[in-house]
């Protein structure tokens, strides 16, 4: 399904927490998001799966000894669900490709993802494997995470669907999926990758290579800084647009940053103003909701625009990435926040959705 102007038909939007059933994500031809035409899908999703439990709404960490309750709360399929989920509530129509065990909660996260209308055809099953489950913290402006279990076993490029030809295609980037990037490449995807944050401090620069043939790289500012050696988010970036044709920076509540290497033009774009009640997963709504924009003709100002509309509407509600908006959802979010979102900067937004 071509997303142009204008042909964003509008399904029903998600309540906070909850699913979009697969009768909901049709595209414009028709089609249904869960398998597209003949191996053809506007978005595929490859890397680590988790089962996510998040708690937002914390007045500080908790302490040992004491209990805390929160009415901040939602759990659903996490990682690298988060980019599919999203592509998938605007419109696109999405795989995923991971790996999943023989354990309850892999089938429960499986089955959620079926009924976000995503084809799950991707995911691989390993007897004896438990999916990993992380609890997100959220408390003064941001969050902690704790993640329970092993990674995934094995490297995604062994089960990586031949048959499935995405237009677009978000991959976590390491030493599990170097051979994942090139195939999807060869098959004309356009590549987003996703690094995640070094828990060693090493940040060592050869990770970067895994980057060779994708796209775009849509790291933070910490994030981009430390593996570039630089000492601000915008000499980071003019390193990054050495190896991808779109680099991108987040800058939290400063907006974002994005460069494209092909046709030399850069944008700052202004943050959305919001109330941040849980800022979990809003990294990975912003690349899935970029993904799915790179499919529209929009200008490169516009589609980063529609990310970060995307992520900020995400960070307002408790839950993490499961209460990530659908296409209708963002009009109906930009009718009752009109002084959160000047109407001309979102008018594009408006004009793709009927």
């Amino acid at each position: 399904m071509a997303i142009r102007r204008g042909a964003l038909d509008a399904p029903r939007d998600a309540p906070a927490g909850g699913a979009v059933s697969a009768d909901d994500v049709v595209g414009a031809d028709g089609t249904n998001g869960t398998n597209g035409t003949n191996g053809q899908v506007d978005m595929l999703a490859v890397g680590q799966l988790f089962l996510d439990v998040v708690f937002g709404g914390l007045g500080g960490s908790p302490r040992p000894g004491e209990e805390t309750w929160t009415g901040d709360f939602g759990w659903g399929p996490g990682g690298i669900a988060n980019m599919a989920i999203v592509s998938a509530r605007l419109g696109a129509s999405t795989a995923i490709g991971a790996v999943v065990g023989d354990d309850p909660l892999s089938g429960l996260c499986a089955g959620l993802l079926e009924r976000e209308g995503i084809n799950t055809s991707g995911l691989h099953t390993v007897a004896g494997w438990a999916l990993p489950v992380t609890a997100s913290l959220g408390f003064d402006g941001d969050r902690a995470l704790v993640t329970g279990g092993t990674p995934a076993p094995g490297k995604l490029g062994e089960i990586l669907d031949a048959d499935v030809h995405p237009r677009v295609a978000v991959v976590h980037v390491d030493d599990t999926t170097h051979d994942v990037v090139r195939p999807l490449v060869d098959r004309g995807a356009k590549v987003f990758a996703d690094l995640g944050w070094d828990d060693s401090g090493a940040w060592d620069t050869t990770v970067l290579d895994g980057l060779d043939g994708c796209y775009a790289f849509v790291p933070n500012d910490r994030e981009a800084m430390a593996f570039t050696r630089t000492d601000t988010p915008e000499l980071a970036l003019e390193s990054l647009a050495e190896r991808v044709p779109l680099s991108v920076v987040t800058l939290g509540s400063r907006g974002v940053l994005a460069l494209d290497a092909e046709t030399g033009e850069r944008v700052h774009v202004e943050p959305v103003p919001v109330h941040a009640v849980d800022v979990t997963g809003a990294g990975d709504v912003f690349v899935g909701a970029l993904a799915v924009a790179t499919l529209t003709d929009w200008t490169l100002r516009e589609r980063v625009d529609f990310a970060a509309l995307a992520a900020s509407i995400t960070v307002s509600r408790p839950g993490g990435a499961a209460t990530a908006p659908t296409r209708a959802g963002l009009v109906d979010w930009l009718d009752e926040h009109p002084s959160a979102a000047a109407d001309a900067r979102f008018a594009f937004v408006r004009d793709a959705v009927p």
